[in-house]
C-alpha cells in the first residue's frame, strides 16, 4: 500500500504497452507498467505465437496427406502431444512471464500487478496503490466477447485461451464465429482429428474480408470435412456429461464434445475508469488523434483504439507514442494501408479497403482478379493451390486502394501489395514491374491485366 510518483504510467503490458514502457524507461523516464494478467499480453501466450505453432503443425499434417499422387505414398498419424508441449516450453514458458517482467525491470521500469482504474487526471489506482504521473498510456487490449446466449454462462466452453491451453483434441467441436480466430482454430482441430462445425451469424465466413475470401475458405473447409453454417445465430446452449448441445435460430440442433466461442473481442472502458479523464466510457473504442493522444496527458494504443486488433497495429502505435512523449520527429498515424492475415490454409492476406468499402466511400472502383490454380506457380504447386489475387483500384487516381492475396503464402505475397497501397504506386508502374517467374506473386501481374 502506498503512493508512487512516475513520469509515465502504462496501463496494459501487451506487445505495444511493453514496448512503450520499456523504451521510455531506457530513455531515462521513470515508468510504471501495470498488468493484470501476463506481461507480454495476448499475443505470446494465447494469440499470434502459440496459435501459429498449432497452425504450422496442422499444415505439416496436411502436406503429408498431399503426398499421394504427387510424390509417393504417405501414412499420417496426428499427435497433439508435441504441439501442446511446444506451446508450453517454447511459446509461453508454461504461461510464466518472468522473462518479460525481468526484461522490463532491467530497462529501469517498475511493474505493478493487478487491475488498474483511472481515478483522475494523472492518477491510477492498482489495488491499494495509487500511482501518479503526468502522462498515462492506455494499452489494455481486448478480451473475448462472449454473447449472451441463453444457457451458455456457466458451461465449460472455450475461448481462444482454453483452445490454446488444451492438452487434448476433442472428438468433436462446434465453433461459434467464422472470423479469423474461429476459422484458424477450426481448421487446426479438424486436421488433428476433430469433427468440426463452424457457425457464423453473417452470410459468409471472414465477413470483414472480400466475399470471395469467405467463399474460398468455405469451399476448402467443405472438402476437408468441416461443416460451415452461415447466416445463423446460436439461440441456446446446454451442457451435460455427453458434451454441448447448441440450438440454432432456425431450430436446428448441433451436438459436440466441446464448444469454442470466437465471436469477437471487447474492451471494458467503464471498468478502466476512462471517464475520469474525460473519455466516453460507453464507446467501443478510445478516440485518438494522429499522435495517439486521447486527452491532455493521455495516449492510447492497440486494440483499444479500434483500428484493428493486431499486434503489428499496437507496435505501430507504440512507436508514435514513444516519439511524441520524447519529442522526437515521427510520421503521424495513417490507416489507408493496414495489412491483415488470416492464417488458414489457404492464407488470406488483405490490405486497405475491400471493394464494398471503397464503393461506400464514393470511390470510382475498378477491380481485377486472377486465380492461383491457373497461374504458373499454382499449376506447378498443384495439391493445395487454392487461392486468388483481387485488386481494388481507384479508377480516377489510377492507384490501388485495397487488395487480397489468398493462397499458399498469401500473407507473404501481401507484402508487395501493402507497399503499393501505402505508397499509392500508380497502377501503370505496377504493370511495368518485373515479376519473378514462376512465383505466386506473378498472380498480381495477372490481376493487374484485368484492371486495364
Amino acid at each position: 500500500m502506498g503512493e508512487y510518483e512516475f513520469d509515465v504510467v502504462v496501463i496494459g503490458m501487451g506487445p505495444g504497452g511493453e514496448h512503450v514502457a520499456g523504451q521510455l524507461a531506457k530513455a531515462g523516464l521513470s515508468v510504471a507498467g501495470v498488468e493484470q494478467q501476463l506481461v507480454g499480453g495476448e499475443c505470446p501466450y494465447w494469440g499470434c505465437v502459440p496459435s501459429k505453432m498449432m497452425i504450422r503443425a496442422a499444415d505439416l499434417l496436411t502436406e503429408g496427406r498431399r503426398i499421394p499422387g504427387m510424390a509417393g505414398a504417405s501414412a499420417i498419424e496426428p499427435d497433439w502431444a508435441p504441439v501442446a508441449a511446444r506451446i508450453r516450453a517454447e511459446a509461453t514458458d508454461h504461461w510464466d512471464d518472468t522473462v518479460a517482467a525481468d526484461r522490463f525491470a532491467a530497462a529501469g521500469g517498475t511493474l505493478f500487478r493487478g487491475h488498474a482504474r483511472i481515478s483522475g487526471p494523472g492518477r491510477v489506482q492498482v489495488g491499494a496503490d495509487l500511482l501518479r504521473a503526468s502522462r498515462l498510456v492506455i494499452a489494455v487490449g481486448t478480451e473475448a466477447a462472449v454473447p449472451p446466449i441463453p444457457g451458455l454462462a456457466g458451461t465449460p466452453f472455450w475461448t481462444n485461451h482454453q483452445a490454446i491451453e488444451t492438452e487434448r483434441v476433442p472428438a468433436s467441436l462446434i465453433v461459434l464465429g467464422g472470423g479469423a480466430i474461429g476459422a484458424e482454430l477450426a481448421q487446426v482441430f479438424s486436421r488433428f482429428g476433430a469433427q468440426v462445425t463452424v457457425v457464423e451469424v453473417a452470410g459468409r465466413m471472414l465477413p470483414a474480408e472480400e466475399p470471395e475470401a469467405g467463399q474460398l475458405l468455405a469451399a476448402v473447409f467443405g472438402r476437408e470435412g468441416i461443416s460451415v453454417l452461415t447466416g445463423l445465430a446460436a439461440a441456446g446452449v446446454s451442457h451435460d456429461q455427453s458434451g454441448f448441445q447448441v440450438t440454432l435460430a432456425d431450430g436446428a440442433q448441433l451436438a459436440a464434445q466441446q464448444l469454442l466461442v470466437a465471436t469477437g473481442r471487447k474492451t471494458d472502458l467503464a471498468g478502466l475508469g476512462v471517464g475520469a479523464v474525460g473519455l466516453d466510457e460507453m464507446a467501443r473504442a478510445i478516440e485518438v488523434d494522429a499522435r495517439m493522444r486521447a486527452a491532455d496527458g493521455v495516449w492510447a494504443l492497440g486494440d483499444v483504439v479500434g483500428k484493428g486488433a493486431f499486434t503489428h497495429m499496437s507496435m505501430y502505435h507504440a512507436e508514435i507514442i514513444i516519439a511524441d512523449i520524447l519529442g522526437r520527429p515521427h510520421h503521424q498515424a495513417e490507416y489507408h494501408a493496414v495489412p491483415r492475415v488470416t492464417f488458414t490454409d489457404p492464407e488470406v492476406g488483405a490490405v486497405g479497403l475491400t471493394e464494398a468499402q471503397a464503393r461506400a466511400d464514393g470511390i470510382g472502383v475498378r477491380t481485377g482478379s486472377s486465380q492461383i490454380p491457373s497461374s504458373a506457380r499454382g499449376w506447378i504447386h498443384k495439391a493445395g493451390n487454392d487461392g486468388f489475387v483481387k485488386l481494388v483500384a481507384d479508377a480516377d487516381r489510377g492507384v490501388l486502394v485495397g487488395a487480397t492475396s489468398a493462397g499458399p503464402a498469401g500473407g507473404e505475397v501481401l507484402s508487395m501489395l501493402t507497399l503499393a497501397v501505402h505508397e499509392a504506386t500508380p497502377v501503370q508502374r505496377l504493370r511495368e514491374m518485373i515479376y519473378a517467374y514462376p512465383t505466386f506473386h506473378r498472380a498480381v501481374q495477372d490481376a493487374l491485366g484485368e484492371l486495364a
